[in-house]
């Protein structure tokens, strides 16, 4: 079967297309939905030429929809119907257990007459973290909620210890209610992990972020 992934680069959706893949399921596009203003990803704050790099790094092509917060749903709505242009069958989304994400998911994909899959679907939380690991994902933590998550912690790969102390602070270990978001740049979905280099971490108040580039030769910085 075709699908088209919600993609955000996060470990849930990196192991929710790990999944389909393992199924003998082909992957149209990485649906990702762009913030118009910032020309960053929703929520991860991923930026369009890191997004570039995660889609030939995966050979998967990248279906971006800008919008400002009062069009997402109609610019997802647009993007899952050039999915099925594309011969998408289904859309595919790393949801784990929030029945109001799962309807509304559900609804962009009756609009666009698509399936609705989600292959986590109210699997235990933290043994999902612990198979990204193990399956051997590198993803670093990209942003958090300073309220749960230590602002230490941005640009850290999740290791079985750091997952331990996410959860020994209070937060959700798996980060299902927001309190982080990951970047996946290596894995068995990978043609070749993404050369990352870590920047400036940019404080939103209740939230923080850690910058990410493409890491050049000869440039500065930290490099995963």
């Amino acid at each position: 079967m075709k699908f088209v992934i919600s993609y955000s680069c996060g470990k849930d959706s990196a192991l929710a297309l790990y999944r389909m893949l393992q199924e003998g399921h082909q992957a149209v596009g990485l649906l990702v939905m762009i913030n118009r203003e910032q020309e960053r990803s929703w929520f991860h704050g991923v930026d369009r030429p890191l997004l570039e790099a995660v889609s030939h790094a995966l050979g998967i092509p990248l279906i971006p929809c800008a919008c400002a917060g009062e069009d997402y749903a109609a610019a997802m709505e647009a993007g899952l119907g050039r999915a099925q242009k594309m011969g998408a069958e289904a859309a595919v989304f790393g949801d784990i257990d929030i029945a109001g994400h799962r309807e509304w998911c559900t609804a962009r994909c009756a609009a666009a007459g698509l399936k609705a899959l989600f292959p986590l679907w109210q699997q235990e939380r933290l043994a999902l973290t612990r198979e990204v690991i193990d399956l051997g994902f590198s993803a670093l933590i990209k942003c958090v909620e300073k309220s749960k998550t230590s602002i230490k912690m941005l640009g850290q790969t999740l290791t079985h210890e750091l997952v331990a102390a996410i959860a020994a602070g209070g937060a959700d270990a798996c980060g299902e209610n927001g309190e982080y978001h990951t970047f996946v740049y290596d894995g068995p979905i990978f043609s070749y992990p993404l050369p990352i280099e870590t920047g400036a971490v940019l404080d939103f108040g209740t939230h923080a972020a850690i910058d990410l580039n493409i890491a050049k030769q000869n440039k500065p910085g930290t490099q995963l």
